[in-house]
């Protein structure tokens, strides 16, 4: 018999969500609109510490809605971490502007806020400064944002914080994506916590607030009929969703502690193998390790990533490659990168293990054996060699 597989990140539902989503079913708030959303946008306010949230339908429809309300388009730049899953960076096509990619440093994984002077300063010399910036808080960890804010407020760069991988993270005891002039989350399935599609816009700014709202409305125009003066889109959350998302966010807290100890386990089990190394946390802030990263030296480990990976793989547990940089991806080809070495290498060998936040006691153990059995298959083998 099989053993039973072991995902990277599933869901984690509990019994709230199912009541506030019977909750829409008995008041027929089916709709794109209804009660749950207001509550679960004031909800979120309250969470993340921000004046204004807009629920959406997707971390990546909140992208591009923040693209718009800056006025991102045809023949702009935009500076964008080139180590983050395509989403980042599909909406700056969506707006028909270049995207131009900024390489990771070693401390955080995120944006490394040296090489991102060097392109702004190059760029405004020859005055032509980008129209944003998108920084990536990647696997739940934040990035730099003073040293990254400061830049983008010499230069008036507007800073869009892409928060979808770190909701429960802090930067210097604020919220991740909520330094920046707008912060966008996501609510996918994977995510710590879930609307199973979903995404969040957050600012301070009220107007750019009531302007999302109503473009992802499909900028319908205030009159008795159907009027519609600009481009919008069907991005609105549903009520539905927004009844689990508003169950979700009552454990945040809860769900960020158990991946946290997920990572302590295994840095604990795993740290000491030769060639294993463990994606650092930033002195700065507290990540939320929505999934545990590590990189594999071939050389003291005795195989590479990738033969760890099929063999996890082979034991029915779900591993992943970290994030191919998008500066690698065909799609983005002839894009400009600054730097790009940090972000290629830690794809090279930067291997995602289980992580989610129901993760039982035995299936951890299952991963760590796994691990810990292939560098002694490997270690052996190469002595018999």
């Amino acid at each position: 018999m099989s053993p039973k597989p072991i995902l990277l990140s599933p869901p984690h539902l509990g019994e709230a969500e199912l009541e506030y989503v019977k909750q829409a079913f008995a008041t027929n708030w089916i709709a794109p609109v209804g009660p749950h959303i207001d509550a679960f946008e004031a909800e979120f306010c309250q969470a993340v510490g921000s004046p204004h949230a807009v629920a959406v339908s997707s971390g990546t429809a909140a992208l591009h809605l923040a693209l718009r309300l800056l006025g991102v388009g045809p023949g702009d730049e935009v500076l964008c971490s080139t180590l983050t899953f395509v989403a980042t960076a599909n909406p700056i096509l969506y707006q028909g502007a270049t995207p131009v990619f900024i390489d990771s440093d070693r401390t955080s994984w995120n944006m490394d806020p040296n090489l991102l002077e060097a392109a702004l300063a190059q760029r405004a010399r020859r005055g032509t400064l980008p129209k944003a910036v998108i920084v990536v808080h990647l696997y739940g960890q934040s990035a730099d944002l003073d040293a990254i804010g400061d830049l983008c407020d010499r230069y008036g760069v507007p800073l869009i914080e892409d928060a979808a991988e770190s909701l429960g993270a802090t930067y210097r005891g604020r919220a991740t994506g909520t330094v920046g002039r707008i912060g966008i989350f996501s609510f996918n399935g994977n995510k710590i916590i879930t609307t199973s599609g979903g995404g969040m816009l957050v600012t301070a700014d009220p107007a750019l607030a009531r302007q999302a709202q109503f473009l992802a409305t499909q900028a319908r125009d205030p009159a008795p009929h159907y009027q519609h003066s600009q481009l919008g889109y069907n991005y609105r959350l549903s009520n539905v969703l927004a009844g689990i998302g508003r169950g979700q966010l009552a454990v945040l807290k809860e769900r960020v502690a158990a991946r946290r100890r997920n990572f302590a386990a295994y840095h604990q089990a795993l740290g000491t193998l030769p060639g294993i190394s463990f994606m650092p946390e930033a002195a700065y802030g507290t990540a939320t390790r929505w999934l545990t990263c590590l990189t594999v030296d071939e050389t003291a480990f005795g195989c590479d990533r990738d033969t760890l990976r099929l063999a996890l793989e082979a034991a029915q547990i779900e591993s992943r490659p970290v994030w191919k940089p998008l500066h690698l991806q065909p799609l983005f080809a002839g894009c400009e990168v600054v730097g790009g070495a940090v972000a290629a290498d830690l794809f090279r060998r930067g291997l995602c293990l289980p992580s989610g936040s129901g993760l039982l006691p035995d299936e951890l153990e299952r991963v760590i054996s796994l691990v810990a059995r292939q560098y002694h298959l490997a270690r052996a083998a190469t002595v018999l060699c």
